[in-house]
């Protein structure tokens, strides 16, 4: 990396992020079908007390831990975002599957420093798995017996034989090209796959699937998957082959090479035969 002081993680700073993780795990836990009340927000997405309880938890333990860190959070917004080192926070991530009692939602920590990703937890409280990424050292998945392992991606040669995640078609409803865009992407693929929220991604970091594209997201739902997928061999970019970063407008291709996250970009970008 161009900055030196980015080039490492400090095991603290591990250590930290999984703290994290764990104490939003222990509060989404409680309240998992339970049947809390949901209500929406603005922009029609849902939110429940245990979304914002689970956030204002990770909240208190950084302002004893780093209180001279910044933090942006889903659900009670941002602070110090101009400090080199932010976390980026989303307590439920998959808040449709945690209100119907599916167990594939979990807690996505990331820290990045100068706006660029260096170390990022996927946590599934429901089902004990956790995969870490920090920048320097391998991706390591715990699974639900507490045995850690490093994971890799694996070896798809081509875009015909990979298989795709995105948690939903209508992210893209936006913009009637991306619609046109992504449906090509699916016809180029072996199969898609839908449903899946960050679990996707570290169904990619472990090898599982081979590639990942979605719209519409915001960097507290693709921050902490950038060190994992890229811990784990693969590469990510935005729908223009650019680097994610806190300012990307949140359509992503992660992909388990960069031959294959080429082959995804062009298909995307191909002009429609008349």
């Amino acid at each position: 990396m161009a900055d030196s002081a980015a080039a490492a993680c400090p095991q603290s700073l591990v250590d930290l992020a999984v703290r994290l993780t764990e104490a939003a795990g222990e509060v989404s836990l409680r309240y998992f079908r339970s049947g809390l009340s949901v209500e929406t927000k603005a922009d029609l997405s849902p939110v429940t007390l245990a979304d914002r309880e689970a956030e204002a938890r990770m909240r208190e333990i950084l302002a004893q831990e780093a209180p001279e860190h910044g933090i942006l959070g889903e659900e009670h917004g941002g602070q110090r975002q101009d400090r080199d080192y932010v976390w980026v926070l989303d307590p439920i991530d998959g808040t449709k599957s945690f209100i119907t009692g599916n167990p594939l939602f979990g807690t996505l920590v990331a820290l990045s420093f100068k706006g660029r990703p260096i170390l990022g937890v996927i946590s599934l409280p429901a089902l004990g798995e956790r995969w870490i990424g920090a920048r320097g050292r391998p991706t390591l998945h715990r699974d639900g017996k507490g045995e850690e392992r490093e994971v890799r991606v694996r070896s798809v040669p081509s875009l015909d034989q990979a298989i795709l995640r995105c948690t939903s078609p209508t992210m893209f409803q936006a913009s009637q090209k991306d619609v046109e865009a992504f449906d090509r992407l699916m016809q180029a693929s072996s199969l898609s796959l839908f449903g899946g929220d960050c679990f996707s991604y570290a169904q990619l970091a472990s090898g599982w699937v081979d590639l990942v594209v979605e719209g519409d997201l915001q960097p507290y739902d693709y921050m902490a998957l950038l060190p994992v997928v890229e811990g784990a061999g693969g590469c990510a970019s935005d729908w223009q082959g650019r680097e994610l970063t806190l300012s990307s407008d949140g359509r992503v291709v992660f992909a388990a090479s960069e031959a294959l996250r080429d082959q995804a970009l062009s298909c995307l970008r191909a002009v429609p035969q008349s």
